[in-house]
């Protein structure tokens, strides 16, 4: 079994990297550019764009990463050995918080938006979690990449 665990090791911990690379990646675009931007726009533009958005990022390959990255990291906790287990342990942590901030916070404000509620009920509070679901996905890239360089 020591064999099978040495053997799918690296390549776990970089698969666990890789998509919460992609996380830290899609959160960090949106509270740098995205945000920002739709921020100069009219009330109307904002939230017709949002609520498009929003129904268009439940697609196959963003849900690949935000559900693959805890799996994966998951995965990365069993196999990794005692040395660098603690991080991987914790890059597990913080995915897994990414996806709770993402369920309690910008998915019900996204389904108020939709549902007809305001820019001015949506637009602050979800750029905050949005802030928190960044520093939760950068932290878990930072724990998962520093396990895969003590493994």
């Amino acid at each position: 079994m020591s064999d099978l665990l040495d053997t799918v090791r690296g390549p776990v911990l970089l698969a666990a990297t890789v998509a919460a690379g992609l996380q830290a990646g899609t959160y960090y675009t949106w509270a740098s550019g995205v945000m920002p931007g739709l921020a100069r726009t009219d009330d109307h533009t904002f939230t017709s764009s949002m609520n498009h958005i929003n129904v268009a990022i439940v697609n196959p390959v963003f849900m690949l990463t935000f559900l693959g990255a805890p799996a994966l990291a998951a995965v990365a906790v069993a196999t990794t050995g005692s040395g660098a287990r603690g991080w991987a342990i914790a890059g597990l942590a913080l995915a897994l918080g990414t996806v709770a901030v993402t369920a309690v916070g910008n998915i019900p404000l996204n389904d108020a938006l939709a549902a007809g509620g305001s820019r001015a009920d949506f637009e602050t509070a979800w750029v905050r979690w949005n802030v928190v679901r960044t520093l939760t996905s950068t932290g878990a890239l930072a724990c998962l990449a520093w396990a895969a360089w003590r493994s």
